[in-house]
């Protein structure tokens, strides 16, 4: 590492020093409250409808 930071400081090379990379948020953390509620309601029923076509007998 002194070696790096020796040629940076004849300006052959540039060190860049690493950043941190933030800890990931869940999309549910990430995206919570970007929808209005009416349409929250209005999603939670076609996801309810949907499962329970997907659960319903076909025969």
């Amino acid at each position: 590492m002194s070696l790096l930071h020796n040629l940076e400081s004849m300006n052959i090379i540039r060190v860049i020093e690493k950043k941190t990379i933030p800890a990931r948020q869940k999309p549910s953390e990430r995206f919570a409250g970007c929808l209005p509620e009416d349409r929250i309601e209005e999603l939670q029923k076609e996801l309810t409808q949907m499962r329970n076509e997907w659960e319903r007998d076909i025969y």
